[in-house]
């Protein structure tokens, strides 16, 4: 069987029309219909968007439509059969470099879990440490008080060994020992400057910071995790000229679809649309209202379109 392309031109030059009439009449670019023609698909859009062209080229010189498009199977599978490979190692690649991501972050939150606790162990552990030293410091204070409370008394006592009456041997001359007996007894000399027993005595206290807030290790707050909203995206295309369009929604399966001019699509997903156009130039995108860039220029095929918040 012939090829479509070979089929078409023969038929075209059959009624007397030329490329630029029959790209005219079928809107297809006129580049386009020389591709098909010559069977060079790789110019051609993806199999979707190229199939609309053979539809809307058998259309236009009153062939079978059906007919036409086996005839581009039999013509061009193969070529696509290895593009559609082609795009699924895309996608599987895709697909392994998230589950990548995904792990790395799972790793880094457990990480952090880890350091977390950590931290907890040895704010505690500090804590501990500051308590056994303050009921040292408490027990050196009771100590200190103790012994300021006996110094008194021993130093009191000390001056009532030198108080003593003088002997006979050592009274003047002439003083007769019934005035050394008659002698007023001496009271005991109080050094200047040391308190009295029977005066009250005041203790000092001392004391100690209680450790937990003012700590090292305070101000660290364990439960540091954020939140974050679960907004939606979407995604708005308006065919201004015939377009094939390809969108994945998230981690979803592909999703095609054939727009003629005026025609408009909708979609919603969570965090991406991955878009692939056949005619980049054809197609006007809005994410959440707010118009996008131009992807490229009328009639040129635009793959792997990342479009997120």
């Amino acid at each position: 069987m012939e090829s479509v392309g070979e089929f078409f031109r023969q038929v075209r030059e059959t009624k007397g029309l030329t490329v630029d009439e029959v790209a005219s009449k079928t809107r297809i670019r006129t580049d386009f219909v020389k591709a098909l023609e010559d069977g060079n698909f790789s110019r051609l859009p993806d199999q979707v968007f190229a199939k609309g062209f053979v539809r809307s080229y058998a259309r236009s010189l009153g062939l079978d439509e059906e007919d036409a498009i086996h005839r581009f199977i039999q013509s061009a599978g193969s070529f696509y059969e290895k593009q559609d490979e082609r795009e699924r190692l895309k996608v599987r690649q895709i697909e392994e470099d998230r589950k990548r991501q995904s792990n790395r972050k799972a790793v880094t939150i457990a990480i952090s879990i880890a350091v977390l606790t950590l931290i907890f162990l040895l704010s505690r552990e500090q804590s501990s440490v500051f308590r056994r030293g303050a009921s040292e410091q408490g027990t050196t204070a009771k100590r200190t008080t103790q012994a300021a409370k006996e110094a008194p008394a021993t130093t009191a006592r000390e001056p009532e060994r030198t108080a003593e009456v003088p002997k006979p041997t050592d009274l003047p001359v002439g003083a007769s020992k019934t005035t050394t007996e008659t002698l007023p007894r001496q009271e005991p000399v109080i050094p200047a400057g040391t308190a009295s027993r029977s005066e009250p005595e005041t203790v000092s206290t001392v004391s100690t910071a209680s450790p937990g807030s003012d700590g090292p290790l305070a101000g660290i707050a364990l439960n540091a995790t954020e939140s974050f909203g679960d907004g939606q995206l979407v995604l708005d295309l308006e065919a201004t000229e015939l377009s094939w369009v390809v969108v994945q929604i998230d981690n979803g399966s592909p999703q095609e679809s054939l727009l003629r001019p005026g025609e408009k699509a909708h979609w919603k997903g969570q965090d991406q649309f991955i878009l692939t156009l056949g005619n980049a130039g054809g197609v006007k995108a809005e994410l959440n209202g707010k118009p996008q860039k131009p992807f490229g220029p009328s009639g040129k095929v635009a793959r792997d379109i990342v479009l997120k918040r």
